[in-house]
């Protein structure tokens, strides 16, 4: 440990001592030679370059594509947590949009559906501008907010590099590690472009720790020296001061929007000004005290008067979430985890191959500020970024509920601190020829394979269902509804949710699906089982409470008959579409207990298959379309594929038309598959030989073909059989026995062959002949 800190540069004495708020320049690196003194320049971290701009539009391509591969589930707040309340803010009230009890209870800022309610006014706009037609408009308001997302999580990864850049030196290798383990991050490759507020707080929480005045924890001596320097450097420090000031207005700012969106970020914060408060002046103290207050207050106001709008009403959602989670316990109703799960899951989900870097670097950066003092602030401020590591999942593990996203912030940090262990092992491997270092090349390699490889599997093959089956619902929905319902603009028209439409009901745990964000159109009317949790219950009522997708996988037979109009003896014949009856108004997902319309699409886990085959045997439901979801699952209700019943005949037949096509060319590739095998293995292209029966046509055509006196079609005058050949041969990998015969009596051409064939005598004499090789 100590031979490390030998090897890093240090920041300089004059530096150090500045009374600015702006912090010293960034170190050279420890591994890159020093420039000559005359070459060294201070720049501030705020500054930009052409590199910091590549490298910006880099990572906004990068993550554009990261979020338009991304096809999977991940958590129901992505959808009802933004997306959903955006919906209605942009698109008004009965568009269709699943509003959740958090909202109905003020527990949520509007901030976040706000910035997605003005993302989807945008494109909506673009759509008009552009005359779209339905389906295309439809797949821009479903790409919209990833588009936004994957702008927001580039940069939430460059504010990561510059804040490398900052601790570690411009030109350092640290920096480019940092960058190298944001974008091969298997996490951020998964969660960093989805909608969840996780997401947003992690991008402002790295960019408000970039332009957090670290110097003020490690600068406690020299102010008053410093402010008697002469009159011509006061106007230059005076300047300093003033832009390192807003600097940390901006910080403060930010700290406190994320606050507002996450009550719990609030632990790092608080964490970072202990620090600053015991470790700096009195002067400082004032002014951050009074920057505190000013930002925070400043932020609170605004998020105020947005929630009174959005709410109709006066209200704090930080305060009614810290009441709800931990006075009445409700998030308890989500699930239990072990008290170390942040750190037996946690950690490893997050960091995944780079866990081993993260562990060494946390203990460097704590060990390095227990014995380096007031010697670097580079030190200094790897230790803060340890500590705010450390003290926020402490605290959030004292909670029953806990979530890997809950601490979703901090990997901007961990890959900070992961950097230089990784430096330290792997850069020599790269830069030297040496072959005893090739070990760690292969390492290297593996770990990327390794990341690689559960980037693409998250995010394209592990619950891919749910994205794709709402979109074959919108496709039902272009097919079976008239064009003159479906513009490309929002007219007064279609706001009207009465409208003819498909209708689809999905009997799956709750929000196990996106919703009218991909559904899109509001005229398709659908409803799903709620998971309502027990507010202002007793704890002897909440002891006993079971939400509606309880009810229902408790007893699901019981359920339809209660909860279905009409119970299991009355089911329509036919599609709504296809029958003259009004359309069903959309059930209330409000309530706990709704009655459901049997819909047109019934939608369902295949592990229910067997359930609804029995119940629903004599109805006129019917598989139509299938797609797989995921191998495996943790949750029993959600395995298997996703299974989509109708009532419409003709696409049931279409369906099992289309499928046994697709099982016939299945065959038909298999077939062709084994033939192709048998005509590479005679034509002697495996290992490089020829085969028997290769050897067999050709050693039989190759001579001349005489008629045969028993027979009216010509045969060879020398046919050999496979098996004849002396020299032992094999086949598909089995040795085949050599035989001992004579010509004569193995030539079905031969004169007397027919005539004098005896079974008897053959079977003897090959008896005799046994006899003599076992005894011999």
């Amino acid at each position: 440990m100590s031979s490390s800190r030998r090897r890093r540069s240090s920041y300089t004495s004059s530096s150090s001592s500045s009374p600015s708020l702006h912090s010293p320049s960034p170190p050279t690196s420890r591994l890159r030679p020093q420039s000559p003194p005359s070459r060294i320049t201070k720049t501030s971290p705020s500054s930009t370059t052409p590199l910091s701009t590549n490298i910006l539009l880099f990572l906004i391509a990068f993550r554009l594509v990261n979020a338009f591969t991304v096809r999977t589930f991940f958590q129901p707040d992505e959808f009802f947590q933004s997306l959903e309340p955006a919906w209605q803010i942009a698109f008004g009230e009965n568009q269709g949009a699943w509003i959740t009890w958090e909202w109905r209870h003020q527990l949520r800022s509007s901030i976040h559906p706000l910035l997605f309610a003005a993302v989807y006014s945008a494109a909506d706009v673009v759509a008009q501008l552009l005359r779209l037609s339905p389906a295309s408009r439809a797949d821009l308001l479903v790409a919209a907010p990833k588009t936004a997302q994957a702008v927001i999580a580039a940069l939430g990864d460059f504010y990561t590099w510059k804040l490398a850049r900052y601790v570690y030196g411009a030109r350092s290798y640290e920096a480019w590690a940092t960058l190298a383990l944001t974008v091969v991050s298997p996490w951020q490759w998964f969660c960093s472009t989805r909608t969840l507020s996780n997401c947003l707080e992690t991008t402002i929480t790295i960019l408000a720790l970039y332009l957090w005045p670290w110097s003020w924890s490690f600068v406690t001596t020299g102010h008053k020296e410093t402010t008697g320097a002469a009159s011509r450097e006061r106007g230059q420090r005076c300047q300093e001061v003033s832009d390192s000031l807003q600097r940390l207005r901006q910080c403060l700012s930010l700290a406190a929007v994320a606050c507002v969106l996450r009550p719990t970020n609030v632990l790092i914060w608080m964490s970072l000004a202990t620090v600053a408060w015991f470790r700096t002046s009195w002067d400082r103290r004032r002014i951050l005290v009074r920057e505190v207050l000013l930002c925070g207050c400043a932020v609170l106001g605004l998020s105020s008067v947005l929630d009174r709008l959005f709410y109709g009403s006066w209200t704090f959602p930080p305060l009614k979430f810290l009441y709800f989670n931990i006075a009445q316990s409700l998030a308890v109703f989500y699930g239990r985890n072990d008290w170390h799960y942040y750190i037996s899951q946690g950690f490893p989900l997050l960091l995944t191959t780079a866990l081993p870097f993260a562990l060494v670097g946390l203990y460097r950066a704590l060990a390095q500020a227990r014995t380096s003092g007031l010697g670097q602030l580079q030190s200094f401020v790897q230790a803060q970024l340890a500590l705010i590591c450390a003290v926020m999942p402490f605290v959030l593990s004292l909670i029953s509920h806990k979530e890997v996203r809950f601490i979703y912030p901090l990997l901007p940090s961990l890959h900070i601190l992961s950097a230089p262990p990784l430096v330290d092992y792997f850069l020599p491997a790269v830069l030297r020829s040496s072959r005893s270092y090739m070990p760690r090349r292969l390492i290297l390699i593996f770990l990327l394979l390794v990341n690689i490889g559960i980037a693409l599997y998250t995010t394209i093959y592990h619950a891919s269902g749910p994205s794709n089956v709402l979109s074959y619902l919108r496709q039902q929905h272009e097919l079976h509804t008239p064009p003159a319902q479906t513009p490309s603009k929002l007219s007064p028209s279609v706001k009207d949710p009465s409208q003819r439409g498909i209708t689809t009901g999905f009997l799956m745990p709750c929000h196990s699906t996106p919703w009218r964000s991909h559904l899109v159109y509001p005229t398709i009317h659908a409803w799903a089982l709620t998971c309502e949790p027990p507010v202002d219950q007793t704890t002897a009522q909440k002891a006993t409470y079971m939400d509606e997708a309880d009810q229902f996988y408790a007893n699901p037979a019981q359920f339809l008959r209660d909860h279905m109009a009409g119970g299991l003896r009355h089911i329509p014949r036919k599609p709504s579409y296809l029958s003259a009856q009004t359309q069903p108004q959309p059930p209330n997902t409000n309530t706990n207990h709704p009655t459901h319309e049997w819909p047109d699409y019934l939608i369902f886990f295949a592990q229910l298959e067997p359930t609804l085959q029995s119940l629903l045997r004599a109805s006129s439901y019917a598989e139509c379309w299938r797609s797989f979801n995921t191998a495996w699952h943790d949750d029993w209700r959600r395995k298997g594929d996703i299974v989509v019943w109708c009532l419409d005949p003709a696409e049931q037949q279409a369906w099992r038309s289309a499928t046994r096509q697709r099982d016939l060319e299945n065959r038909d590739r298999q077939f062709d598959r084994i033939i192709e095998s048998f005509r590479k293995e005679a034509s002697g292209k495996r290992d490089g030989k020829f085969s028997p029966f290769r050897r067999w046509i050709s050693s039989s055509f190759s001579s001349s073909v005489a008629p045969s006196s028993s027979f009216s079609l010509s045969w060879p005058s020398s046919w050999h059989w496979p098996w004849s050949q002396r020299k032992r041969t094999s086949w598909l990998g089995v040795q085949i026995p050599q035989w001992t015969r004579t010509q004569s009596s193995w030539t079905p051409w031969g004169r007397d062959w027919f005539r004098g064939w005896d079974w008897r005598q053959t079977k003897k004499k090959t008896k005799k002949l046994l006899e003599r090789d076992l005894w011999s």
